[in-house]
């Protein structure tokens, strides 16, 4: 009988020194913006988009992020606002012209994180961490994006959601 229950902690240790290290990522887009002022380079949200804001939050609720991520736009923050307090989570803000880079790799490498950027930066963003052009840039109308990556040992998967 010892000798069976040696076997099977033999077997479990030797699974769990196996187990890989998993980092997954979430990527949206900022929810429908104010299209008042054609120059406003920096819109609020407009009522669909704070909808679509608090909406996310609920599809995210059974998710243990480790950090959210926006660009510094508000309508990126006021996207990632309610998933945030509702995980008392601070938004940290990244640069758009700088994704994926080793900082940030390295801050993120065994987490789960959620990413909100734009409708030319999110598909950018999952391909660079995907490592190939695998999605297109989003639709100007589109907002419903949800991109799920996830790396085990270098080794990238992903799907792309569409969340009405």
């Amino acid at each position: 009988m010892k000798k069976i229950h040696l076997i099977y902690i033999f077997i479990f240790t030797s699974l769990l020194s196996n187990a890989q290290e998993v980092t997954t990522y979430y990527f949206i887009r900022h929810a429908e913006k104010l299209r008042v002022d054609k120059t406003d380079r920096n819109p609020n949200l407009n009522s669909k988009g704070l909808k679509r804001a608090e909406a996310w939050k609920e599809v995210f609720s059974n998710i243990s992020f480790d950090a959210i991520y926006s660009t510094d736009y508000t309508r990126t923050r006021l996207t990632a606002k309610p998933t945030a307090d509702s995980k008392n989570l601070p938004i940290l803000i990244y640069n758009p012209r700088n994704m994926y880079s080793k900082t940030f790799q390295n801050q993120t490498k065994g987490k789960t994180i959620l990413v909100v950027g734009h409708s030319n930066t999110t598909n950018v963003f999952a391909n660079k961490v995907v490592g190939f052009e695998k999605y297109q840039e989003i639709k100007d109308n589109n907002n419903s994006n949800l991109y799920i990556v996830t790396l085990t040992d270098k080794k990238a998967s992903s799907v792309l959601l569409k969340i009405d």
